[in-house]
C-alpha cells in the first residue's frame, strides 16, 4: 500500500502507479464509480440466477469497534471450531486471539523471526483447515527472509488450543518472488475442500515479465491444491483432478484462473459458493471479480491483466478482450488507490446485510456495496465514508462481518443501521 500515515499504507498501493491519492474524493452513493451498467463480453459473463432480493441502494452501516491495540493488522479470520474466536494476523509475523471481545495477549503464533516484513511484505494470509481441530492445522501465507512466497502448515496441539506449535512448521508450497511487491498472500478453503491462493504478478509496474497471461508461473494467478493429510504421509500437496490444466504439460497444473495482478483479500459466499476477490490496479482502475459456484472448475477464468485494468485496455499494442471474464465491478483512482476484497452478508441475525458484497478501499476508507445475484456489471452503492484505512474485512463463524484498519490496529465489526 502507499503510506496514507507515511508509515502504515505499505500493504497495497505501492504497484497501484503514481497517480494514487492519499485521499479520494468521495462520489454520490448512487454514483459512486464510474463503473458501465452493462454486460460483460460475451461469453465472459458469470452464471447467476439473478436477483437476490438485496437493494444496495437501502443499506446504511456503522462501524463499531471491538478490539485495539493490533500491530498493523492484515486480516481477521474465525476456525470455524464453535470457539467462536477470531484470529488476527498482523503483518509482522504473529496471529493474535481476540475472544469475548477482548484481545489475548499471548500470540497464538509468533514467527516473526522467519519473515521479512515491510512493505508488500510480511505475513499476509491465514486459513484453518476445514476439519479443524479434528484436523489440527492452520495454514499461513507470508514471505520468507529472501522475499519469496512461502504457504506452510502449523498445528495446534490439543493441550494448548490457544497456542499453535511454532516448531511444527511444514512447508507445503513455495515460490520466487522476483520483485518486492506483488505477493498476494490471503488463503481460503472452498467448500470443496481444497485449498486456493490468490498470487500477485510478482511486481515492479505492468507485469514486465508478462506472469500474469503466462500459463507457465503461479505469479498473476489463483491457485488450488489439495492439501496433504495432517499425519504428514504423502506428499504436501496434490493436484484436484478437475483442475483446468491437470493434465496439461504446457501449463502449471495448480492454476484455477490467471491474469491478476495483485488480488488482495477473498472469500466463498457460504451460501452459492461463489468465489469473490478485489484485484489491485496498476495507475487507474480498481475491480472486483467473481467464480460463479455453478461455473465448470475445468475451466479457467482469464480476468485480463495485463491486456486490462479494470474494464479498459491497458496494453497499448494489443487489447484482444475476446475470452477475458471482465470485472463485476470497478473504480478509478479519483475514489481511492487499492481495492480491498471482502464479503457478502449472510449472517442470519443481520438480514439487512444479506445478499449484498461489501468491499473497500484502502485509502479512502470507502465501503461499497453491491447485490451479489446480480450477473451484469453494476455501479457499486458507497455504504460508508469510513475514515479508515482498511486493510482487510473479516467473518466470524455466524457471518458476522468485521474489518481491519492497519493505521489504527483496530478491529471493528460491521453494524447494518436500521
Amino acid at each position: 500500500m502507499s503510506q496514507i500515515a507515511l508509515v502504515a499504507l505499505s500493504i497495497l498501493a505501492v504497484g497501484c502507479g503514481p497517480t494514487a491519492p492519499t485521499s479520494a474524493p468521495t462520489p454520490s452513493p448512487v454514483a459512486s464509480s464510474t463503473a458501465p451498467a452493462a454486460s460483460p463480453t460475451p461469453g465472459s459473463s458469470p452464471t447467476s440466477t439473478g436477483s437476490s432480493g438485496f437493494d444496495p441502494t437501502r443499506l446504511s452501516i456503522r462501524l463499531e469497534p471491538v478490539v485495539d491495540g493490533l500491530d498493523s493488522p492484515l486480516a481477521a479470520v474465525n476456525a470455524g471450531d464453535g470457539s467462536n474466536r477470531l484470529f488476527v494476523v498482523e503483518q509482522a509475523g504473529r496471529i493474535r486471539i481476540i475472544r469475548d471481545g477482548a484481545l489475548v495477549e499471548t500470540p497464538f503464533l509468533d514467527i516473526r523471526e522467519r519473515i521479512a516484513s515491510g512493505g508488500e511484505q510480511g505475513l499476509l494470509g491465514l486459513a484453518f483447515a476445514p476439519a479443524f481441530p479434528t484436523d489440527p492445522r492452520l495454514f499461513v501465507n507470508y514471505t520468507d527472509l529472501n522475499g519469496d512466497t512461502v504457504v506452510s502448515s502449523f498445528t495446534v496441539p490439543a493441550a494448548t488450543p490457544d497456542r499453535a506449535d511454532p516448531g511444527s512448521e511444514r512447508i507445503v508450497l513455495q515460490f520466487d518472488q522476483p520483485f518486492a511487491n506483488h505477493n498476494g498472500g490471503d488463503l481460503v478453503f472452498g467448500p470443496d475442500g481444497d485449498l486456493y491462493i490468490p498470487t500477485g504478478d510478482g511486481g515492479s509496474g505492468g507485469d514486465p515479465r508478462g506472469n500474469g497471461q503466462s500459463l507457465t508461473t503461479l505469479l498473476g494467478k489463483l491457485l488450488r491444491i489439495r492439501v496433504g493429510p495432517a499425519d504428514g504421509s504423502g506428499p504436501a500437496y496434490t493436484i484436484p483432478p478437475d483442475n483446468p490444466f491437470a493434465n496439461d504439460p504446457n501449463a502449471r497444473p495448480e492454476i484455477r484462473a490467471y491474469g491478476l495482478r495483485n488480488p488482495w483479500r477473498t472469500s466463498f459466499d457460504r451460501a452459492t459458493g461463489d468465489f469473490w476477490m478485489g484485484d489491485v490496479g496498476q495507475g487507474a482502475w480498481e475491480e472486483v471479480d467473481v467464480i460463479r459456484g455453478g461455473d465448470p472448475v475445468d475451466v479457467a477464468p482469464n480476468f485480463g491483466w495485463n491486456v486490462m485494468e479494470g474494464r479498459h485496455c491497458f496494453r497499448t499494442d494489443n487489447c484482444d478482450q475476446d475470452g477475458l471474464v471482465l470485472p463485476v465491478a470497478e473504480y478509478d483512482h479519483g475514489f481511492g488507490c487499492a481495492v480491498v476484497g471482502g464479503y457478502v452478508g449472510r449472517d442470519p441475525s443481520q438480514p439487512a446485510l444479506n445478499g449484498g458484497y461489501l468491499y473497500a478501499d484502502e485509502c479512502s476508507g470507502n465501503i461499497w456495496v453491491i447485490d451479489a445475484a446480480q450477473p451484469e456489471a453494476r455501479a457499486p452503492i458507497l455504504v460508508l465514508k469510513s475514515g479508515k484505512t482498511i486493510s482487510s474485512f473479516g467473518e466470524d463463524e455466524a457471518g458476522g462481518l468485521y474489518l481491519t484498519d492497519l493505521s489504527s490496529g483496530e478491529l471493528l465489526r460491521i453494524v447494518p443501521i436500521p
